[in-house]
């Protein structure tokens, strides 16, 4: 691996993670596998949306650097893969920059787009285009949060043009569905908005339970 220029920060970070991965660097980082991480790279993308909310700039630069950090960490792993299909951090940028030059043609090429919407609904044709895809529903994660998944079905259906009835309301699981597709229709992320009122119920939780918790008796006289 060649050795970064130690004045660049982003490059400096690379450098110390393979560092840390080495022989002789550190025995959690080396034991450490794709899967290990996992659960963490979860963790940190939960904590960096915490700290979006919270909208606290310091919090916010902390938490993108921990999700930097595993972007680092799975890109140094992915050079200890077999011959023919180990790629380094190198690799995963390349492959960024011909992703968003590719996916913009209306700013490094002759493409046209002049609305957010409008972006949106080339940047699915193209990419529908190169993975092949049969539907519109293909590469939507089924496994992320059902409310995150409803309104990303939602959105990419109503981009596509595809005209689909709602699921019945007679069950709770329709009733769900009908107020996420309100959300998405008003350019609402349900998920972001039902986590914030999910937060002020905390807070107000919390300010009940202080307030009916039993204050401290300074007037008991003290001995027997």
């Amino acid at each position: 691996m060649s050795h970064p220029d130690p004045d660049v920060p982003l490059l400096r970070a690379v450098a110390v993670m393979d560092r840390l991965r080495s022989p002789g660097g550190c025995p959690w980082d080396a034991a450490q596998t794709p899967s290990s991480l996992a659960p963490y790279l979860l963790e940190e993308t939960y904590e960096l949306l915490e700290a979006i909310d919270g909208d606290d700039a310091a919090l916010l630069r902390e938490e993108l650097g921990d999700l930097l950090l595993q972007v680092l960490f799975h890109a140094r792993l992915a050079e200890e893969r077999p011959d023919g299909e180990r790629f380094g951090i190198d690799d995963v940028a390349a492959d960024l920059v011909a992703k968003l030059v590719r996916r913009h043609p209306h700013v490094f090429a002759d493409g046209r787009a002049d609305t957010p919407g409008q972006v949106a609904t080339a940047w699915d044709s193209i990419k529908r285009t190169e993975k092949h895809r049969e539907s519109v529903t293909d590469g939507i994660p089924a496994a992320q949060p059902a409310l995150a998944l409803a309104a990303k079905l939602l959105s990419r259906t109503r981009r596509a043009g595809v005209d689909v009835a709602l699921p019945s309301t007679e069950h709770l699981g329709g009733q769900l569905f009908a107020l996420v597709d309100e959300a998405v229709r008003s350019g609402v992320d349900p998920e972001h908005e039902l986590r914030r009122a999910a937060n002020h119920y905390r807070t107000a939780v919390r300010r009940a339970e202080q307030a009916v918790s039993p204050a401290r008796d300074t007037n008991r006289d003290i001995g027997p």
